[in-house]
């Protein structure tokens, strides 16, 4: 293999990586600006208590009993997924998700199984995100 040619390679996997990268942002970005929007103006049909697990609807019933707790991660979500759209402070949009997607992934995982692919999906997203901005998380995670 010549070097043009190991050079044309690598380039290409970068641009494949790169678009893949901006698809994975900006349709993770879609999802939570669209799931944040809903938790202000409900314009999504709510899941039917009658088909969740109990648990499940208890944890729910518990964070809207709170007053204050879907609303702010509502607005976390849309702000976040507007940033992730359009490509702007990424890394604090994707910093702002990480206990969500935990706390998501968790809720699939011991409470309610049924949307455990979604949950992965988000995951999977969000950890690809992560690894492809890695440079700018470097000093966050840096001794000091």
């Amino acid at each position: 293999m010549s070097t043009a040619t190991a050079s044309a390679t690598k380039t290409r996997k970068f641009a494949i990586g790169r678009y893949a990268t901006v698809v994975t942002r900006v349709l993770t970005g879609l999802l939570f600006a669209t799931t944040g929007l809903n938790g202000f103006i409900m314009f999504m049909p709510a899941p039917d208590p009658s088909t969740m697990a109990p648990e499940g609807v208890a944890f729910s019933g518990a964070l809207y009993a709170t007053g204050y707790m879907l609303q702010l991660a509502s607005g976390v979500q849309l702000l976040s997924g507007i940033l992730l759209i359009i490509g702007r402070f990424v890394p604090l949009a994707l910093a702002l998700l990480a206990p969500m997607v935990v706390n998501i992934f968790l809720f699939h995982v011991f409470l309610e199984p049924s949307g455990m692919v979604m949950a992965l999906l988000v995951v999977a997203a969000e950890i690809g995100l992560a690894w492809a901005y890695r440079d700018k998380f470097r000093p966050m995670l840096q001794a000091s």
